[in-house]
Parts: C-alpha cells; sequence; structure tokens
C-alpha cells in the first residue's frame, strides 16, 4: 500500500527510528496516567472532614494522646519504639485541648500544636488536633469517636507505663481496656508500680507477652502490652521547671 504524500515522515537515525511520527502528533504530550483511588479509599475520604487525618480500612494506628506541654525527645522516643515493636503502620499525636487529671492548663492548643509539628520528622508520625473537633474531653470519647469516624481502622492506643500506674483514675478505663488494644511503654522508675497497678491486675487476662507485640490489634480486639527497654529522661514537666516552655 502506498501512503499519501506528508502522512508519514521517516524519523532521523536513532532509537527511535522503527516508530513512524505522525505530524502533528509528535508534538502532543502523551496524556499522563492518574491512578484513580479505589472505592474503599474514596469510601473512607468521604467520611473524613477535609481537616482531619486520612486513615484507610486496615490500618493499624497508634494513638499517643497528651497534653504534649511541651512536645519533647521522649515522645519522639515512645513513638519510634511504638512504630517498630507494634509493627504500626502510623501514629498519630493527639495534642489535647486540656487534661481532665490536671489542675493547671496547658498551653494554647496552637502553640503545642506547631511546636509539636516542628519537632517530628517521621512521615509516619501525624500530629493533629482533632480531639478539639471531636469534642471529647476524655479518651473513652475520643476513641469511641474515632472508631465510629474511622471504620475498620484498627486504632491502638499507647501510653507510658505511668499512665498505666493510674491507669484506675481515668473516665471509664475499665471500658478503654475492654474494647481497645492497648501499648504501654516502659518509664524511668514506673515499672513495678505499672505492673502492679489495679488495672494491670484486674486486667492481666487481657495481657500480651512482649514477643506477641507486633500482632496487638491485628484481630480488632482488645489487649495490653507492657514494653521494657531504652528509656527517656525527658518530660515535659522537667522542661516547664527548666524555664525552657515559657
Amino acid at each position: 500500500m502506498v501512503w499519501p504524500p506528508g502522512i508519514f515522515r521517516l524519523p532521523p537515525p536513532g532509537p527511535d527510528s522503527a516508530r513512524p511520527v505522525v505530524p502533528g502528533l509528535d508534538r502532543v504530550a502523551a496524556p499522563r496516567a492518574t491512578r484513580r483511588p479505589c472505592v474503599t479509599e474514596r469510601k473512607a475520604a468521604d467520611l473524613v472532614p477535609p481537616s482531619d487525618p486520612i486513615a484507610f480500612p486496615g490500618q493499624r494506628i497508634g494513638l499517643l494522646g497528651g497534653s504534649f506541654d511541651p512536645p519533647h525527645e521522649g515522645h519522639l522516643h515512645i513513638t519510634r519504639w511504638a512504630l517498630r515493636a507494634l509493627a504500626l503502620d502510623r501514629v498519630w499525636w493527639l495534642v489535647s485541648p486540656g487534661n481532665p487529671l490536671k489542675t493547671r492548663g496547658p498551653a494554647e492548643l496552637a502553640r503545642r500544636v506547631a511546636a509539636a509539628r516542628a519537632l517530628v520528622r517521621d512521615p509516619r508520625v501525624l500530629v493533629t488536633d482533632i480531639e478539639a473537633r471531636l469534642g471529647s474531653r476524655y479518651t473513652a470519647d475520643t476513641l469511641e469517636r474515632l472508631s465510629a469516624r474511622y471504620p475498620g481502622v484498627r486504632f491502638v492506643w499507647l501510653m507510658g507505663a505511668d499512665n498505666l500506674a493510674s491507669f484506675h483514675r481515668w473516665e471509664r478505663w475499665d471500658e478503654i481496656i475492654t474494647r481497645h488494644p492497648v501499648g504501654v511503654m516502659a518509664r524511668p522508675g514506673e515499672q513495678l508500680r505499672a505492673g502492679l497497678s489495679p488495672a494491670a491486675r484486674r486486667f492481666a487476662r487481657l495481657r500480651w507477652p512482649p514477643s506477641a507485640a507486633a500482632g496487638l490489634g491485628r484481630d480488632g480486639g482488645p489487649g495490653w502490652v507492657l514494653l521494657t527497654g531504652p528509656m527517656s529522661e525527658a518530660s515535659s514537666t522537667g522542661i516547664r521547671a527548666r524555664g525552657h516552655w515559657p
């Protein structure tokens, strides 16, 4: 078959010489392939307001709550430890509006969030003030509302051993530990008190061995683990006492 003149032209010698070039079309960029979110991802994103973090069903996300007044290396240490030992996909720092168990109010929320974001460098760690928008005053409320907002996401509550020692003073504490997985990280001088705490003794049946920590929460069920290892001496109280957080 003989093609009319001008329909095709021979390309110059080179690696593309075997490919005919259609006049006009060779100057038009090919459309870039764009990945379209799967149905599950679109549904998950639709449930979450634009200002809130995005998470997808099946992910295991650690929740490190606190006033972060100020955030410090100890928070980073616990976070890295939890990501590794519990094999988490992400960790969210929940910067709370305030702590119901403390009489002294923290610094302004926006200041604490900004300081936490300036400290974090790991893309798997996200700093959020979502608790303020959820309107939750207590951890039990936060977990309940996050579970409703992110169906299929497996949240693991993270806290230091000092918090386990006083866990029985938390609002609806027994509901937290019987409905959600909890990862407890060692804190200096708190291991013995945590291991003998009312919460640890009452719910000994739900305790996981540290060797199985990477499976905590994978089935969506409750359970808690007390992890021991290298600890950080940093504390928000100490930083404020030294005047480094005026």
